[in-house]
């Protein structure tokens, strides 16, 4: 099977845990040939790989948002919109449920030209019509930038050229959902959805605390990510996430239930598990696996780890992990700095294999998360876990209903510095209640969280797609 797998912002350009995964995921599924379809941010990473990619990997496309910016108008306008067109652009622009079948095609097919539709009468009358609904106090000019700076991309997107094959694979919704549907509307073949995180859920977050929002159109760039979330919970044939909130989430928002999927991680077991244990030396080594990047809060871990060396004098906080945002890593360094943390080590991209052996055990303090493979590599190697309390943490650190092996560490709210103080405290201060709960973190991830298993049900699911063609052609 030809499979176009659709990314954003993530493999083959940086490392991080959907990229680590998404590389075993390939190298795993030989049988198949896999087409990437990536979407970048910015243009001058075009080729910039940071993976060698797997021999089954056959082609590339990029695509880069910034080059959005870099159209340029074909001149006037000619094409005439009918009703049903511009009632389908007025949804768009609203972030309602356009009809993306009639967006397709003048975009895709037609080959309309974004840049001179963001200047034409017909955009204007129509943005017209919207703000009197939506932002009669708005100013108007506000609401122009405003709509042409979300809007471009996704015309822009809806012109790309499609790579073939037999199935769209999105790993996330997005820009990404976007495009699989593109490829399945072109092809007419099927598309699949795995969900890491909530992508929805996660941008909504982030637009609530972003400065580069004006405060009365927060609510509609959130609206613009359900609109895209929503036009692949339609059309995806199977939809797949981590774990059984996530699922309900999905559900939630507009999914249809008999299509949802668990898959949960799977790791490398073999290769993690027989790492020793740290010897007792006196001192207390934390690990954090994380790439040094906002949405993981390490700012809070560093105050937590403060408050924490205050208590007890041998601690030491390991960060491991390639630098994601330089300006957030320096701010980072700074903070170092000034509470003159003599005992934070920032080490870089290191093998997670060999450095485990320094550690008593992990810390994660993410805002946001799906199923962290840091914190079930440190389950492998017995190493009990602090995290906070997101995406399916806690089900980790506690099990789930069929799940009897114990508790593996201590869940804690996100952005909460005193809590997560008082954790690594409690896990500092007895060597065998971290014994104890790295035993049944290696326990619970050998019988649930295996690559072998997920890759198998990944198998299935492609099974499932063609079946339902093969009937389809009968």
């Amino acid at each position: 099977m030809r499979i176009c797998l659709i990314l954003e912002g993530c493999y083959p350009y940086i490392f991080g845990g959907v990229s680590t995964w998404m590389h075993q995921y390939i190298n795993e599924m030989k049988e198949h040939e896999f087409v990437l379809w990536v979407i970048g941010a910015n243009a001058k990473d075009k080729g910039k790989f940071v993976y060698e990619l797997p021999a089954n990997v056959t082609e590339v496309h990029e695509v880069f948002l910034d080059d959005a910016l870099r159209v340029k108008e074909s001149g006037k306008m000619h094409h005439v919109f009918t009703a049903e067109e511009v009632e389908s652009l007025k949804e768009l622009m609203l972030c309602k449920r356009p009809d993306w079948e009639i967006l397709f095609r003048l975009y895709h097919e037609q080959k309309i030209n974004p840049m001179s539709f963001l200047k034409s009468e017909e955009f204007l009358n129509i943005l017209t019509k919207c703000c009197l609904t939506e932002y009669p106090y708005t100013p108007f000019a506000d609401a122009f930038h405003t709509m042409r700076s979300m809007l471009l991309p996704v015309l822009y997107l809806m012109g790309s050229e499609v790579p073939k094959a037999d199935v769209y694979h999105a790993i996330c919704t997005g820009y990404g959902g976007l495009l699989a549907c593109l490829g399945g509307y072109v092809y007419k073949k099927r598309v699949l959805l795995t969900e890491h995180g909530i992508y929805t859920r996660e941008r909504e977050e982030e637009i609530i605390r972003a400065k580069w929002v004006q405060p009365a159109f927060k609510k509609q760039w959130i609206a613009f990510f359900y609109m895209l979330s929503d036009i692949i919970y339609k059309r995806a044939f199977l939809v797949s996430c981590l774990f059984t909130n996530a699922m309900h989430t999905q559900v939630q928002m507009g999914c249809d239930k008999d299509k949802c999927r668990v898959i949960e991680n799977g790791i490398n077991y073999d290769r993690l598990s027989s790492i020793p244990l740290k010897e007792d030396d006196g001192w207390v080594d934390i690990g954090a696996i994380v790439r040094m990047a906002p949405i993981k809060d390490i700012k809070t871990m560093i105050y937590a780890f403060y408050e924490l060396s205050t208590r007890r004098e041998n601690v030491r906080l390991h960060i491991m992990g390639g630098v994601d945002d330089e300006e957030y890593a320096k701010e980072c360094y700074d903070l170092v700095e000034q509470l003159h943390l003599e005992n934070v080590i920032f080490t870089g991209r290191v093998d997670i294999v060999t450095y485990m052996e320094k550690l008593d055990f992990t810390i994660l303090t993410s805002i946001s998360e799906g199923q962290p493979l840091s914190v079930l590599e440190s389950f492998a190697a017995r190493r009990p876990c602090v995290t906070t309390d997101v995406g399916c943490c806690r089900e980790l650190l506690a099990g789930n209903e069929e799940d009897s092996f114990g508790i593996a560490g201590y869940c804690v709210p996100p952005m909460y510095r005193e809590g997560l103080a008082q954790a690594m405290d409690r896990m500092c201060e007895s060597r065998s209640r971290r014994l104890r709960m790295g035993e049944n973190a290696q326990r619970r991830v050998e019988a649930y969280y295996r690559k072998e298993g997920m890759v198998e049900k990944y198998r299935k699911l492609y099974q499932e797609v063609e079946e339902a063609d093969g009937r389809n052609r009968i």
